[in-house]
């Protein structure tokens, strides 16, 4: 009797079984690493998505090595998604992962540009709730939770999915043709062999300044992984299923990889910033003018 958390492996088979057959035995390892199951989990050592790690303060600890960061705090912001959005109705639907704020919004923490503020509708209301309570009779004296304390956003971080495609490659047959060759295990590892798909997403986030509601910046980013579906009869004790190396990278962290890109590229922007500006200052009629029209711009347009 096997203790419940012992590893279970299958046992090896040598490489000149696979050379007889003109099989290299590096395509079948993805095969026979999935063959080993462990039953005990592990905690760390790895990270859920590509935005790894954690922030506190303008501290970090684990965060993704190619993320990019600031020198210099910029200012306060706030990351709203466009829940009204059809990409957002389309991605919940489709993957079931929910929200990307706080994924973003540690993120942006991480790089260290901008301060993070609340204003999620959920936790809005849990703070309220705190600090009506706080400003009770039950508080403790000194809880210090009276007004003027909440922090306001000069800007606003708005992500979008342009774009997130599964399996928009296939291929595999090959594998599964030459593992057929084989008389004893060829037609099971076949089976198993199943095939592999590309995954890609693009997004887009947009900054505005809050005050003015002027756009800051927009950025687009891309990413693209690849699929190994593996039949999962073998390895799962008959019933149906999936896996292989790349099997525990879902469609949502090629989505949250884009991101990071569309970041990298704003944050890359913004160290070089510099200002739009207008003739007679923004909103006051712009340069470009309208025969017969009030501006600036437009009396300068001859009449006739």
């Amino acid at each position: 009797m096997k203790n419940k958390h012992e590893t279970v492996c299958f046992r090896p088979i040598s490489h000149k079984y696979f050379r007889s057959f003109g099989v290299v035995p590096g395509l079948l390892i993805p095969v026979f690493l999935a063959g080993c199951l462990a039953t005990a989990p592990t905690s760390g050592g790895r990270s859920a998505t590509q935005v790894s790690g954690a922030a506190a303060g303008s501290s970090t600890t684990g965060a993704n090595s190619s993320l990019e960061k600031c020198a210099k705090t910029l200012g306060t912001i706030r990351i709203e998604e466009n829940t009204e959005a059809p990409w957002y109705g389309y991605y919940n639907r489709e993957y079931r992962l929910g929200s990307t704020v706080p994924v973003l919004r540690t993120l942006v923490q991480q790089s260290n540009c901008f301060v993070v503020v609340e204003r999620g509708e959920r936790n809005m209301r849990n703070l309220d709730s705190e600090r009506s309570l706080g400003r009770s009779d039950e508080a403790r004296a000194g809880s210090n939770v009276g007004p003027g304390q909440v922090v306001s956003a000069d800007y606003s971080l708005s992500p979008e999915i342009m774009m997130s495609n599964r399996g928009t490659e296939r291929g595999g047959a090959g594998i599964g043709n030459i593992l057929n060759r084989l008389p004893v295990l060829g037609p099971t590892l076949s089976s198993v062999a199943g095939t592999f798909s590309s995954n890609e997403a693009g997004t887009v986030l947009l900054l505005v300044d809050v005050r003015s509601r002027v756009q800051i910046s927009a950025a687009e980013g891309y990413a693209k992984n690849v699929d190994l579906g593996l039949a999962g009869s073998i390895f799962a004790g008959g019933s149906a299923g999936s896996g292989g190396a790349y099997s525990s990278t879902p469609q949502g962290k090629v989505v949250l990889a884009a991101f990071i890109d569309s970041y990298n590229k704003m944050v890359v922007a913004l160290r070089d910033y510099k200002p739009q500006t207008v003739k007679g200052g923004l909103g006051t009629g712009g340069g470009l003018g309208v025969q017969g029209g009030s501006t600036e711009a437009s009396r300068q347009v001859p009449k006739k």
